[in-house]
């Protein structure tokens, strides 16, 4: 069947327009949750606005069980003025630094921090030309935020932000960018370490080194990898 989505505020700017037609095939019952996946699919870049996003389905929201049909007025609703932004994100494009560190930053901190990581050039005397990241998108995403829930535990109403690149990344250009704010400076510096170390441990995001003679695709490598301990 054939679907004719309307998309609102910034999110239309991530999916190219305000209109989106889309076709889906209706042996298959197309639920709210099954909607958004396949946005996801399409619009890799915009994963982070989708998952915050609700469906509405003839000028209601839809509840995740409804069934959607053809001649349904489908919106997809990013957060009205006033909501929090995504604190993580992925990303095909290039990461700003500032726009990640905003995420955190509030009124009772005094501290933030930000760690940024980029492509080298040299790594144990050889040359890297550029890195390449995938990533199973979905669980990334959520892995990421549960880091995010385990820092604001561990650290009382520690706020933590994290953007990943994925595709292409040439050398210095920025990979990934982690943001934390806390009332007292302890608590980012930990927090911060904290983040990358968990990252590496549990959010299915590979990365591939691709020197002038070869590539090699590079995995955890903090020993033994076990993403469940």
């Amino acid at each position: 069947m054939k679907l004719q989505l309307y998309i609102f505020a910034g999110l239309a700017e991530q999916l190219g327009g305000a209109v989106l037609a889309m076709e889906w095939d209706a042996a298959t019952p197309l639920t709210p949750p099954l909607l958004k996946q396949r946005l996801m699919e399409l619009y890799p870049q915009a994963a982070g606005s989708l998952e915050q996003a609700f469906v509405a389905v003839n000028h209601s929201y839809a509840a995740d069980d409804q069934i959607i049909g053809e001649r349904d007025e489908i919106a997809i609703i990013p957060p009205v003025s006033g909501g929090q932004p995504a604190r993580v994100e992925i990303t095909y494009d290039p990461i700003s630094v500032e726009s990640v560190t905003s995420k955190v930053l509030h009124p009772h901190h005094g501290a933030a921090l930000t760690f940024t990581g980029t492509t080298r050039e040299w790594t144990h005397g050889k040359r890297t030309c550029l890195l390449e990241y995938e990533a199973y998108e979905p669980m990334a995403l959520k892995t990421m935020e549960q880091i995010v829930v385990e820092i604001a535990e561990r650290w009382n109403g520690t706020l933590c932000a994290i953007t990943h690149r994925l595709g292409k990344v040439d050398i210095g250009e920025i990979s990934v960018v982690i943001a934390v704010s806390s009332p007292h400076r302890d608590a980012v510096y930990e927090a911060s370490r904290y983040a990358i170390e968990r990252l590496k441990q549990i959010v299915p995001i590979w990365k591939k080194e691709i020197w002038e003679d070869g590539s090699e695709w590079k995995g955890h490598q903090l020993g033994p990898w076990n993403p469940l301990t």
